[in-house]
């Protein structure tokens, strides 16, 4: 794997390339899955030579790390700027539904290869980064499920497990010609969680 460049326009070439190895791997891994695709069968599909690949990653599993980390990194930052701000919680969590949805919806093929891999991460030191920021937003989440005064009979914990499966699982199903946009699915989706 190289080293990264020091001199700023080499840097951010590099970084663009590396960004769309990522970004194509998850969409190869999420068609044909991450224990069924090689290294080279990954080169072959971005028509890039093999050692184009190890340019960027020193291996299949750092390139996994890379797709969860451009999962989860972003919409934990997006997350903790949105509830920054001074809003009700019933606003606060409706916003938060929609850029979840939306996110998930851009990042589709990222979190299907994510449900596809989450038995690995769940083990090993190599997925600590990324278990923790999949715990740092689900505590984002259940702190504002937490803020939501009066909303008689809603279990916290049930709340977060339902909408972590709701959100997370669109990206099984959508369809971007589909009937529902993305922020009518989160609306949907918080709807059903407040009773509404």
């Amino acid at each position: 794997m190289a080293t990264r460049p020091t001199r700023p326009a080499l840097r951010e070439r590099y970084d663009r390339r590396r960004q769309g190895v990522v970004v194509e791997a998850a969409r190869v891994f999420a068609a044909r899955g991450y224990d069924q695709t090689t290294m080279q069968q990954l080169a072959d599909e971005l028509g890039i030579a093999a050692g184009g690949l190890y340019h960027y990653f020193g291996g299949k599993e750092q390139l996994l790390i890379a797709i969860c980390d451009e999962l989860m990194d972003p919409l934990l930052d997006r997350a903790q700027e949105l509830l920054e701000q001074d809003a009700p919680p019933e606003a606060q969590l409706r916003a938060l539904v929609r850029l979840w949805v939306a996110h998930v919806v851009a990042h589709r093929d990222h979190m299907l290869v994510f449900q596809q891999e989450r038995h690995v991460i769940e083990h090993g030191d190599q997925w600590r980064g990324v278990r923790d920021s999949r715990k740092r937003f689900e505590r984002l989440v259940e702190g504002l499920l937490d803020r939501l005064d009066g909303e008689p009979g809603i279990d916290r914990r049930l709340a977060l497990s339902a909408l972590l499966g709701m959100v997370n699982h669109t990206a099984q199903w959508y369809r971007p010609r589909g009937r529902l946009s993305p922020e009518q699915i989160a609306d949907g989706y918080t709807d059903l969680l407040l009773g509404r």
